[in-house]
């Protein structure tokens, strides 16, 4: 029913600031698991105080991928104070701050305090000490990569190789020293031998194309500096061996003069350059850069959070502390995505830029602050795209940029392994890909039987698994819909990867058969995948939907994007797509993973992917029954249920319009984590901090409270009455929706821009009376 007759109090802004959620510690941490984000631009730091007073920082940047595909840490920055104020001995209030509102970490005791905040706009940490009386600081920068490391065993899993290999591969060692009265530190992959690209090309049978690949892995370059205003060397390194986790670190020490005010710059950079010289030169662009924005810079960072905040925000006032920890989490899980809004990369669904000595998660990882389990220039499509796919609603869409520059930066090389492999045209994404757009080579298979198809993965998980890939075409298209964002630079993306399914599944066919299309004219896709756990399967279900909605989308995009030409092709394409596999059990119609299949392999619930991401099944939407009779019986998704890591239970519910099924599961999505720091989930099947968790956990929040199909906005399709709230969420057409709900009733909506008003609908339970 169209909603007419509502309160409307006018726009406003938050009605109480996102300040709330601070999360505020009175006491010291144990070690890093007891750390505190903190970040921006594309930086993030984990900040915790030890018990002795000391201020431990560890350092990550966005895009430092060494030579074996590991995303490495830029180190770990230990502060010492004169007094020791911060030490558990002085018996002094201590207090800890992750200030929401500014996105820096503020640290205060005894008449001293210190910030920690990240410039968004440049690549440089800051580190503010005010005291009441005269004090020292001592700044040292410890690394633990001082010299060649042999990875073996389990820490490889790390790496892109995942499994011990018949040669050694070392994490190879860093640089640093002192210049100029800085600390200077950076890591350059060498090319003296075989790297994980080399060596990606070479297994994979590409070596005759080598030459056009992108490599992205040679001579990357990433490190820093660490300098302040009356900071000065203190000791050298050969007499300064300390320890991380279970390995040796040299530590380069900087010490201020007294006095009451001290302020410290750490810049990191990352970039492939073709000498060490050019790098360093960059570096000294950030630098001089950050000189010249002294003055101005904490100011523009405090006003990118200010709008980062009022653009979208979730409040619910319930008195019940599970449900309050849902609105926490979420706010904190977006901040920790915030950190990383700009960069080259996106950010990995296996903890981010926000990981931290394994043993505090797994016992059986004594490893450095390196290792994470999934590698680090590896991406998961499947867990990735529910840390982007919350973007949307939030009124991110700039922020998704990082991710959808993946597919784009890779576009070439998974087209050239296309033309190489099978002769044909089109995009072969991968489920876990490198960064530089191949295969990931553990998952690929190095033992292969003679003859097998070398553009195949033998793996019994990921065997043609390519449909994935659509999930990030259609957030391309959702965030040109939601945001006006000009995809222009990626229309010949979305059409690779639709060419590669138009001509694969008919050059399979031709392979196969003495025809290419069934007897209806349709595509006839086998082999194919329901994600990793329906194999050899006859019209899977998820490369079925995906095709459906991409292809309705392309058809749908404004004039600019496409020519008649264009248009006509995949308006072609469209009709020979076959329907949804639908089953019948036990007199009951329900969503099938495909029409057959040969095994299950996983635990997925792809039978509920047309109800999300594809949204054809759904609230408002013919065929409703038949996805909730999928929820209710079909034994895969039965058995499944749960919460933990990327299981999208609380999703499908909230979309299936479940109210209390969609309240349970995300009650436990967006429950505390395990360590202090409440959003820290994981590591589930993946690691810690968990982002597919968090983005999930984000994603089945929103889907209450609002869903979108085409121009119709369906508020309050799967919230609980007695969950009172405030929002703010955006919607397709730019379009924002602004919403608050007390005891069971709306009592304000305000639709931006007012003309949308129209095309909102509402549950009738949820009809307000008319003022």
């Amino acid at each position: 029913m169209l909603l007419a007759g509502v309160i409307c109090l006018g726009r406003a802004q938050q009605p109480k600031g996102v300040s709330v959620y601070d999360v505020v510690w009175t006491s010291q941490s144990e070690n890093a698991s007891a750390s505190m984000p903190c970040g921006g631009g594309d930086i993030g730091l984990n900040v915790w105080v030890e018990q002795t007073g000391m201020i431990h920082c560890t350092l990550s940047r966005n895009g430092a991928f060494d030579e074996n595909n590991m995303l490495l840490k830029q180190g770990e920055v230990v502060f010492q104070l004169s007094g020791a104020p911060f030490s558990i001995l002085n018996k002094k209030p201590f207090r800890q701050q992750l200030r929401l509102e500014t996105g820096d970490v503020l640290i205060e005791g005894n008449g001293v305090s210190v910030l920690l905040w990240v410039d968004v706009y440049r690549p440089v940490v800051h580190v503010s000490v005010q005291s009441a009386r005269p004090l020292t600081v001592t700044a040292e920068y410890k690394n633990w990569r001082y010299k060649d490391y042999l990875i073996q065993d389990k820490e490889q899993r790390a790496a892109s190789y995942k499994f011990t290999q018949k040669f050694p591969v070392y994490t190879r060692k860093d640089e640093a020293g002192f210049e100029n009265g800085a600390v200077v530190f950076y890591h350059r992959n060498h090319s003296d031998r075989e790297d994980i690209f080399d060596y990606t090309v070479r297994m994979e049978r590409l070596s005759a194309i080598k030459d056009s690949l992108w490599n992205p892995v040679k001579d990357r370059t990433f490190g820093g500096y660490m300098k302040g205003k009356g900071f000065k060397p203190l000791l050298s390194p050969d007499s300064s061996l300390s320890k991380h986790a279970n390995r040796n670190a040299l530590r380069w020490t900087l010490q201020s003069s007294k006095g009451r005010q001290h302020e410290l710059e750490i810049g990191l950079h990352v970039a492939q350059t073709a000498t060490l010289a050019a790098w360093k030169q960059g570096l000294q662009q950030i630098a001089d850069d950050a000189t010249a924005h002294y003055k101005s810079a904490q100011q523009q960072t405090r006003s990118w959070w200010k709008q980062f905040w009022n653009r979208s925000y979730i409040h619910i006032n319930s008195a019940d502390d599970s449900v309050k920890a849902i609105a926490r989490n979420y706010q904190l899980f977006r901040y920790m995505l915030g950190c990383n809004a700009y960069g080259a990369y996106p950010s990995k669904s296996n903890g981010g830029l926000f990981t931290f000595e394994p043993e505090y998660v797994n016992a059986q990882y004594p490893f450095s602050a390196d290792f994470r389990l999934w590698g680090g220039g590896v991406m998961t499509a499947q867990n990735q795209r529910l840390v982007y796919f919350p973007m949307l609603k939030s009124g991110d869409a700039d922020m998704m940029k990082p991710q959808f520059d993946f597919y784009l930066n890779a576009l070439k090389n998974a087209e050239l392994r296309t033309r190489y492999y099978w002769h044909h045209n089109g995009a072969s994404f991968t489920e876990q890909m490198e960064y530089f757009g191949l295969p990931n080579i553990a998952e690929y298979g190095i033992k292969r039987p003679e003859g097998y198809d070398a553009g195949m993965e033998y793996n019994a998980w990921l065997e043609y698994q390519w449909e994935t890939c659509f999930e990030f075409c259609l957030m391309i298209l959702d965030a040109e819909r939601y945001a006006g964002m000009d995809i222009t630079a990626y229309i010949p993306l979305i059409e690779s990867c639709l060419t590669f399914y138009d001509e694969h599944y008919q050059y399979l066919a031709k392979k196969l058969g003495a025809r290419v299309w069934n007897d209806k004219g349709q595509y006839v896709f086998y082999p194919s995948s329901a994600a990793e756990t329906y194999k050899m399967a006859y019209n899977s279900t998820t490369v079925v939907s995906a095709l459906t909605v991409i292809l309705t989308r392309v058809g749908e995009l404004p004039q600019q994007y496409l020519d008649t030409a264009q248009r006509r092709k995949w308006a072609t394409m469209l009709t020979r797509i076959p329907e949804v596999p639908v089953k019948v059990q036990d007199g009951r119609a329900m969503l099938a993973p495909a029409e057959a299949w040969a095994r299950v392999q996983n635990s997925e619930a792809p039978q509920l992917y047309p109800v999300y991401p594809w949204g054809l099944y759904g609230v408002g939407k013919p065929g409703l029954d038949t996805a909730i009779n999928t929820w209710l019986y079909d034994p895969q998704v039965v058995k499944y249920r749960s919460h933990v890591g990327w299981r999208q239970y609380n999703i499908f519910a909230a979309r299936l319009g479940l109210t209390a099924e969609a309240a349970h599961y995300n009650k436990l999505k967006l429950a505390d984590g395990p360590h202090r720091f409440p959003a820290f989930w994981g590591p589930g099947f993946d690691w810690t901090p968990d982002h597919n968790w968090g983005g999930s956990g984000m994603i089945g929040l929103q889907e209450m409270l609002l869903q979108a199909d085409g121009k119709k906005m369906y508020l309050l399709p799967a919230w609980p009455k007695d969950w009172p709230v405030e929002c703010k969420l955006h919607a397709p057409y730019n379009t924002t929706v602004e919403l608050s709900v007390t005891n069971g009733k709306v009592t304000r909506l305000q639709v931006t821009p007012e003309s949308r008003r129209q095309d909102v609908i509402m549950a009738n339970q949820w009809l307000p009376s008319a003022p």
